[in-house]
Formats: structure tokens, sequence, C-alpha cells
């Protein structure tokens, strides 16, 4: 069975940090690009971060940048959200996923180019 595992999530008070991972069981995340999506109440999915299959191309969304890292651990296979200074705006339900995405600096999210999603891990920033 081909599945995506986010985990990491929890409440945290702002400027704090959270890492989510995602791991892959029954394929190989080698092969994909990965995204981290997120979604808040009332809100459109949207495209946090991506890494390319070969991890040499990453983007972040711009209310992101600077805080949030993306890396990839082949040998896990896994991929990893590291979040610090953390905001209530970032409050979200979390999502990775998996595909044939086009990810490079600046290159825009489309859901339609991942082909398989975890659950989703819920992040909480309040004080």
């Amino acid at each position: 069975q081909l599945q995506l595992v986010e985990s990491g999530g929890g409440l945290v008070q702002p400027g704090g940090s959270l890492r989510l991972s995602c791991a892959a069981s029954g394929f190989s995340l080698d092969y994909y690009a990965i995204g981290w999506f997120r979604q808040a109440p009332g809100k459109e999915r949207e495209g946090v971060s991506c890494i390319s299959s070969s991890g040499g191309n990453i983007n972040y969304a711009d209310s992101v940048k600077g805080r949030f890292t993306i890396s990839r651990d082949s040998a896990k296979n896994t991929v990893t959200l590291q979040m610090n200074s953390l905001k209530p705006e970032d409050t979200a339900v979390y999502y990775c996923a998996a595909g044939p995405a086009i990810c490079y600096s600046g290159s825009a999210y489309y859901l339609y180019e991942y082909d398989y999603w975890g659950q989703g891990t819920q992040v909480t920033v309040s004080s």
C-alpha cells in the first residue's frame, strides 16, 4: 500500500519551533518532488515549500521564507520541514504530498501535480 504519513505537529507558542516529518511506505520518495501544503480553517490549501526529486531545487512561499527549511533523507525515505519562529498565522493542518511536480525557486504550487497525499498533521501556534 502506497502511503504518506506526516508527524510532528502540535501546539507551540509564538516564536517556537516544530519539525514535521513525512514518511513514505510502499514506494521510494527519491523519484518524486515533495511538497508541503497547509490549510487553515475556511481557507484554501496553499503551498508552503517543495523540494525536487534530486533535492537540488527548493522553493518556499514568501510567508515562510527564512523561517522554514525543507530537506530530504533518502536513507530514511523521509522529507522534513523544520519550522522556526512560528507565528499564529502558521496555524493550519499541514500535508505532505509526492508527485511529478515541477519545483524550483519561484515555481507555483499546483495540487494536481501531486499524486500521493498524507492525512495531515495539525500545527497550532498560540500563547
